[in-house]
């Protein structure tokens, strides 16, 4: 307290111009019109600017909730556009549900290796199993090959094992989508594509209806190149991804409800033919 005294026994002087100045100048704004609008307007507009950049931090820090419910949004989308015959976003009967979609991010994911692998934070509690597809909004990303209560471990499309059915787009000309040089994580290959079917660069490359894992129609990419096999009579096709490999985040689990059933009744089915 005998601080504060002090600093004001030392600058009296100054402290009685400061008030004096803050009187006359509010004595001038109220007496006249001119001063007065000035005064406002300098007012509105440092108090505008303090609430646009209060404004500017709010949203900021709401971004990642926003992003949230975006992702939530999408999810529940996608679950409409997987369970409808007309893809649209149109309502569904409860008995034309055969997939659910589940979101997850990714945290881990290699890109670099010849077998790719990607780490994401859902598990078996969230009801995740092998051989489940994974999505990005963009495209396809892999397939879920291990477990555990809390995480799961992603076969990337940049994997040498990978193989997966895609076909040509408004086409049913299909093939196997592989990844066969390591040196290029944005581009993988359409093998099997016969020569009779008319190709162009930039034509759009997706899911094919012979698979159990993913929907039909999911982007993949575009043609890049193509060259063909004289020998075999097939093509050999480079696909630009879609996706950015090296930067992953956001991702959709896709899991087919009637996959255990096809996947019995094939298997008996070959059973029954040996």
């Amino acid at each position: 307290m005998q601080q504060i005294i002090n600093f004001l026994i030392r600058n009296k002087t100054f402290l009685l111009y400061l008030f004096l100045l803050l009187i006359s100048i509010v004595l001038t704004s109220q007496s006249h019109s001119y001063h007065q609008s000035k005064f406002l307007n300098s007012s509105n507009f440092i108090s505008g600017s303090i609430y646009a950049y209060s404004d500017n931090i709010t949203s900021y820090f709401g971004l990642r909730e926003e992003n949230k419910k975006l992702i939530e949004e999408n999810e529940m989308l996608r679950n409409k556009l997987f369970n409808n015959v007309e893809q649209t976003y149109s309502s569904i009967d409860s008995t034309d549900i055969n997939y659910e979609v589940i979101r997850g991010r990714v945290i881990n994911n290699s890109f670099a290796d010849q077998r790719n692998y990607i780490t994401i934070n859902k598990g078996k509690n969230d009801s995740i199993t092998q051989d489940m597809g994974v999505i990005t909004d963009k495209g396809i990303l892999g397939i879920i090959e291990n477990t555990s209560n809390n995480y799961a471990t992603v076969q990337s499309i940049l994997n040498e094992k990978s193989n997966i059915n895609a076909k040509i787009k408004n086409s049913n000309h299909f093939g196997s989508l592989v990844w066969e040089n390591p040196q290029n994580y944005n581009v993988v290959q359409l093998i099997d594509i016969p020569r009779l079917v008319p190709l162009n660069i930039g034509d759009t490359i997706v899911t094919g209806a012979m698979s159990s894992i993913f929907p039909e129609n999911i982007p993949i990419g575009t043609i890049k190149k193509f060259d063909l096999d004289s020998s075999k009579s097939f093509y050999f096709i480079d696909v630009q991804l879609f996706n950015d490999m090296t930067n992953i985040g956001n991702v959709y689990i896709i899991k087919n409800l009637n996959r255990e059933e096809i996947l019995r009744l094939e298997a008996q089915t070959e059973t029954n033919d040996q």
